[in-house]
């Protein structure tokens, strides 16, 4: 019947794991023995261990919705008189493109080529990471790598392959361990990004470093056109301005030679009234360069500062540590249910012998 069938499947199951519980428990001093030394291993795992240092900044991206009815129309009025001096930056670094561009490899690099006071000295950022990480020990016997340096604030026209080659292996190290930007809730428009290192400064100064590269250049990069014309409007002024001052200078000499002239000698005021007209076309011209002038320096503070920080890393770091009893317990665990395994498969391979 299937009843007696089902009830002797079940009593053949109980049985084959008592079976297996018997054999286990016969092992107990194996797995008692692996399990301690899987402790003490765990333990001293916890002692050499470095613990894990994390600087968080958050920061939010400037509305550029706003603006206001006025400044769009007096743009409007810019427009018609054939000036271009920019509506905004466009959304080219927006959301997760902005992201991407903390993790870009020419931010980095720019960052860790910042300036650090270590002990009274100044090095840079790079330098420092070699140093924690005791490259410059196993670089002696290696003439290429013992003689390079990195300098702060050095650009990379001097720099050879050599140089190239190491920043790009921090930058990996960096990009895949070190570096982490998202925005954890989609929507809420702040963007978090933490730095992970076990040396607290070397995350203190890299995050704030990164944030303060990566703010330049995109304040830099999405104000460029207000400031070029705010640049080109300003040239114009202050060329009309020494035509004004010369045409007011010409006005003065020209009504000193005419002093006391005869009436009838009209023709000798010619050069008088033609400065006057100088004078006003100038006058006229200085006005209007001037309001747009002052309009483009209005646009150009309309794009600045494009990025709010929020939080920024403060001293003492949060810590994340491998604690001893977590070493203890996770060591004896892995190693006891390793021994465990292997003595399973052990029992298996000599049944399917016997069989």
């Amino acid at each position: 019947m299937q009843i007696d069938k089902e009830e002797v499947s079940l009593k053949e199951l109980f049985l084959k794991v008592k079976e297996w519980r018997d054999y286990l428990l016969s092992k107990w001093k194996i797995i008692i023995v692996a399990s301690f030394f899987g402790g003490i291993l765990g333990l001293s795992y916890s002692f050499i261990k470095k613990p894990i240092y994390t600087a968080t900044l958050s920061f939010a991206l400037e509305d550029e919705k706003g603006g206001g009815s006025g400044l769009g129309g007096a743009l409007g009025i810019a427009s018609s008189l054939g000036l271009d001096l920019g509506s905004g930056g466009g959304s080219i670094f927006a959301g997760s493109n902005l992201t991407e561009l903390f993790k870009s490899r020419s931010m980095v690099e720019k960052t860790l080529l910042r300036p650090v006071l270590i002990n009274n000295k100044r090095i840079s950022l790079a330098e420092m990471y070699i140093r924690d990480n005791g490259w410059r020990e196993e670089w002696i016997s290696n003439p290429k790598l013992a003689s390079i340096q990195f300098l702060p604030n050095v650009g990379r026209k001097g720099f050879t392959r050599v140089h190239d080659s190491v920043l790009g292996v921090i930058y990996e190290k960096i990009a895949k361990n070190s570096l982490s930007v998202a925005q954890r809730d989609k929507k809420i428009a702040i963007i978090n990004m933490d730095v992970y290192s076990t040396n607290e400064m070397f995350a203190y100064y890299f995050c704030d470093a990164l944030a303060k590269e990566v703010g330049s250049f995109y304040v830099d990069t999405k104000s460029k056109k207000a400031r070029m014309n705010m640049e080109i409007l300003q040239r114009q002024t202050d060329s009309i301005r020494g035509e004004l001052n010369g045409a007011i200078k010409g006005v003065a000499v020209a009504n000193d030679n005419t002093f006391n002239l005869n009436p009838a000698l009209n023709i000798r005021r010619t050069p008088s009234v033609r400065r006057q007209v100088d004078v006003q076309a100038n006058t006229a011209i200085l006005t209007e360069l001037v309001k747009q002038s002052e309009l483009a320096k209005v646009t150009l503070r309309r794009e600045t500062p494009l990025i709010q920080v929020i939080d920024s890393p403060i001293l003492p770091l949060k810590k994340e540590k491998f604690g001893k009893i977590r070493g203890l317990v996770t060591g004896g665990g892995l190693a006891g249910f390793l021994v465990i395994l292997y003595l399973t498969f052990v029992r298996l391979f000599k049944n399917i012998q016997l069989d």
